[in-house]
């Protein structure tokens, strides 16, 4: 059985009972540890295109107390062009478009991997019981 000792600051992980991992079970440990990284840099990424998509969507809002013959300036890449109401609005949308798009693209890509890491977490506690920790800290 393995148990955690925590002495101070620092936590010792100690074995009492010898598991004897595999290539193939190290190599689906590391799997694990792959993916979760990677949900880590989706979650990152999904809460900075919601931002953006909040962001367009507050623009969208303020931009229609705008008059149609004003210059309103939109940012592209690194330069602002000023173009009238309605082609800013236009603009806006596709923006929100392509926005909503990658957030179901990043959103697919959580839900496959956590798909993969649900089957792997289970053949690993299979074969391992308590003596790995799978779960996340947060």
């Amino acid at each position: 059985m393995a148990a955690k000792v925590a002495s101070g600051n620092t936590k010792v992980f100690q074995n009492h009972d010898d598991v004897h991992i595999s290539f193939d079970d190290q190599q689906k440990i590391n799997k694990f540890a792959k993916h979760n990284a990677r949900m880590d840099e989706l979650k990152v990424e999904l809460e900075t295109k919601k931002n953006q998509l909040k962001n367009v969507e507050e623009a969208l809002e303020e931009i229609e107390l705008f008059d149609e013959d004003e210059d309103i300036p939109f940012l592209f890449g690194e330069v602002f062009l000023s173009h009238k109401l309605s082609r800013t609005q236009e603009l806006l949308k596709e923006v929100k478009e392509k926005t909503l798009r990658e957030i179901s693209n990043i959103e697919a890509q959580a839900n496959e991997i956590k798909s993969e890491m649900n089957e792997l977490k289970a053949q690993l506690y299979q074969r391992f019981g308590s003596n790995i920790s799978l779960e996340s800290d947060d």
